[in-house]
Order: structure tokens, then C-alpha cells, then sequence
């Protein structure tokens, strides 16, 4: 991107050089003429695929009429047929919403929203964690040293809790002593009533894309509820149909007081949202937020836009089919020890595969990108995860095409 003489900042890390042109699908397309197979999907962001025609001709639509209908000095008519809309497929109890542009400024706001209603001082995060890049996610995210280094001193009132290991070789210990830890963090470091909420990615998404385990989350919940604590649910990545239901809480039986929106929620143009009860949106004052930009109106046309698209007749059958497809291949290939593969994981289409060298990592994702022009990312603390996030629409071909160049990759670098 940013060479000697370009003007763009150099602070982008790259996973690749690719000057592109244009996307369609799962599908992207250089200025050279050549496609790459893309299971990054913009970072779990372009749901429906590069430029589903639905979306774009919404987004066409509404930019004839506004593009920029600004919140507090008039009101356009995207903004309550989406709230309508997100309270419909929303978990139970999520009636209320607020827009902003992106997930750190949503997962801010929905601390702030729960530092207004309880009116405690301090949050509780997990290890593992990403809630994004402006100050207050930066101390909220512990997934790498290399998102927070540099910027100290970081904002207080932020307490680390353990999330369970998925590879430790005894779980059930293992979720206890997450949940121990949890507590221990309530006796000995805040105090419940100074606790304004704990907010948990279902999934943990830069941390190495985890699904928590559902004692272990539902026990954080019933902690918060025995507290009077707020219960925060981070689905900025896992959200909009990317483990195979609308939201990951689902998986989970639980109902969150907060619920942070973004990503793929309106297929790559950036919008975000918070949802929470009215009685304690309620508890908000007047004028304490907000944010130029939050609920844009073609930013809301691209969201019900996505809306209607993921919720047609077999689209998330699809999404739960291909994951499925996805993690047997995987298996496979996890079941000849040479290729390294300790273990394959995920929901839908949210998986990992974690390997115990981060090196073969980086020689795995190289290969499929050089050799057969597919896009992968890691994940993890310690690198050692390759997360797998294709589109939402992705076919049983273009997965079979994704594990063959998998195999041809672990076999190169075995």
C-alpha cells in the first residue's frame, strides 16, 4: 500500500500486496486480471459477499435520496424501519438501538451506556479479547501486547478474567478454573458494586477464534445476574449469521443486557450498533453520546438490506452446511499427525485451525496464497491459529477448492 512516494500512512499492517479492482461472491479480482479465493472476507465483514446485487442496489437507492441525513438535526426514514428490524432478530429483551460507524466505537459505547445505568466504575474483560483500537478498547483488549504497546498509560477500571484454554487436555478443570477466576477477580481485585458489566466476545476472534464453552459462559452470566452486573456480549465479529444463527448467544441459550453490533452487519459498508432493553437505554442521558456520523442513512439501507438477504429461505442453512463441510475437511487433514494440526474449531462459518508452531502457520497461509490464490489470516496470542471467515454465501465447491489448497500447503511445509 504505502510506498516511498505514496501519501498514505504507513501504519496498515498487509496480509497481502494485492492491488484489486473489484469482488463478486467470494471472489477477488486484481488490476492484473487475476482472482484470489477470499477467506478473509474483509476481516468477517462482507457477510453477503463482495457487492451482492441486493445490497448495491440499496445502497444506489438511498444515495440518490441522502447520503448523509445527519441524526440530531433532522431524522431520515432508514432509522426506525432498522431498529424495528434488529429488534426482530435480535435476542430476547434487545429492543433499543443505537448506530455508530464501528465496533470500537460500539463496544465504548455500550461501556459507557453501562457505567450510566449502574453507575460503577470498572469492566470486566477476558483474556484472549479484542474490543478494538481507540483508547478505552485498547486497555479492553488483551489478545496481543502488539495492539496496546506504545500508547500507555491506558484507561483504568479494566479487569482481566481467564478464558479456558480449548487444547487443554482436561476441560472440565479447565472451564472451573475460569470460572474461579472470574469470581477470585470479584473478591479480591473489584468489587461487584464497583463492576459496571463484563463484556465476553462469544467467540473470541483475534484471540484465536474460540467458542467459549457453554458451562463457562453461562456461568459468567449467572455471576453477573447474582451481581447485578451487566452482561456485555461482543458479537462485533461473531454477530450477523457468521457462527450459523444470527447472533453466537444463541448457540448459548443466554440472553445478553447489551449487544455489541458491527462487521457484517451491513456487508462491508461501515455501521455499527449497540442494542440493550429500553428501560435501560432509558437510563442514558440526553446528549451523553452520540456521534456525527452514527446511523447514516445509506449505511442503514445497507444493513436491512443485508437484513432481508440473510434472512431469505436457506441462507443460513448454507452458512451451517459449509461449516460443516469446512471442519470435516479439516479433520481430515488433522487426523495425519505430520501436518502438525492440534486442533480444528468453530461455528458456522467462524473456524480456526490451531497448529503448534506459529511458523507453519505463516509457511501454510504463504503456500495457499502464492500456490493457489487463497486468502487466509492468523489469529491468536501466539500466532498459531489460521482463522477461516469466508463470505457468508460461500459454495461447496469454493470450500472443497480452500481444503485442497490446505492439503497442498500442509504437505509443502510438513
Amino acid at each position: 500500500m504505502a510506498t516511498a512516494s505514496s501519501h498514505l500512512a504507513p501504519v496498515w499492517f498487509k496480509v497481502t500486496d494485492l492491488q484489486v479492482s473489484h469482488g463478486k461472491g467470494s471472489w477477488i479480482y486484481t488490476t492484473d486480471g487475476q482472482e484470489y479465493l477470499d477467506f478473509t472476507a474483509g476481516i468477517a465483514v462482507v457477510s453477503t459477499g463482495h457487492s451482492h446485487p441486493h445490497v448495491v442496489a440499496a445502497i444506489q437507492r438511498q444515495a440518490e435520496r441522502f447520503i448523509h441525513a445527519q441524526v440530531n438535526c433532522y431524522t431520515h426514514d432508514q432509522l426506525e424501519p432498522l431498529a424495528a428490524r434488529l429488534a426482530e432478530i435480535t435476542p430476547a429483551g434487545i429492543d433499543s438501538f443505537f448506530y455508530a460507524n464501528s465496533g470500537a466505537e460500539i463496544t465504548e459505547a455500550a461501556v459507557k451506556l453501562a457505567k450510566q445505568a449502574t453507575k460503577r466504575p470498572h469492566v470486566i474483560v477476558f483474556s484472549g479479547s479484542f474490543h478494538g483500537r481507540t483508547h478505552l478498547a485498547m486497555a479492553m483488549t488483551t489478545s496481543k501486547t502488539s495492539y496496546r504497546a506504545g500508547h500507555s498509560p491506558l484507561p483504568a477500571g479494566v479487569f482481566v478474567a481467564p478464558f479456558p484454554d480449548p487444547v487443554a487436555p482436561d476441560q472440565e478443570a479447565e472451564i472451573d478454573a475460569a470460572l474461579f477466576g472470574f469470581s477470585h477477580l470479584l473478591k479480591s481485585m473489584t468489587a461487584p458494586d464497583e463492576t459496571a458489566a463484563a463484556i465476553l466476545e462469544p467467540v473470541l476472534g483475534e484471540g484465536g477464534y474460540i467458542p467459549a464453552p457453554p458451562r463457562f459462559i453461562q456461568g459468567v452470566v449467572e455471576m453477573c445476574r447474582q451481581h447485578g452486573i451487566l452482561f456485555i456480549a461482543d458479537e462485533v465479529q461473531s454477530g450477523f449469521g457468521r457462527t450459523g444463527r444470527m447472533f453466537a448467544v444463541e448457540h448459548y441459550g443466554i440472553e445478553p443486557d447489551i449487544i455489541c453490533m458491527a462487521k457484517g452487519i451491513a456487508s462491508g459498508f461501515p455501521f455499527a450498533a449497540l442494542g440493550a432493553p429500553r428501560e435501560l437505554m432509558a437510563k442514558w442521558p440526553t446528549g451523553s453520546h452520540g456521534g456525527t456520523y452514527g446511523g447514516n442513512a445509506i449505511g442503514c439501507a445497507a444493513a436491512l438490506a443485508t437484513i432481508e438477504v440473510m434472512t431469505a429461505d436457506g441462507f443460513m442453512d448454507n452458512v451451517n452446511a459449509r461449516g460443516e463441510q469446512l471442519r470435516a475437511g479439516l479433520r481430515d487433514l488433522q487426523s495425519d499427525a505430520a501436518n502438525g494440526i492440534v486442533d480444528v474449531r468453530g461455528l458456522g462459518l467462524m473456524n480456526g485451525i490451531q497448529f503448534a508452531d506459529p511458523g507453519r502457520v505463516a509457511a501454510v497461509a504463504k503456500h495457499c496464497f502464492d500456490e493457489s490464490h487463497l486468502i487466509l489470516m492468523n489469529a491468536g496470542t501466539y500466532g498459531t491459529t489460521l482463522r477461516l471467515m469466508p463470505p457468508l454465501v460461500v459454495t461447496a465447491d469454493e470450500v472443497d477448492t480452500a481444503l485442497a489448497a490446505i492439503g497442498s500447503a500442509l504437505k509443502a511445509t510438513g
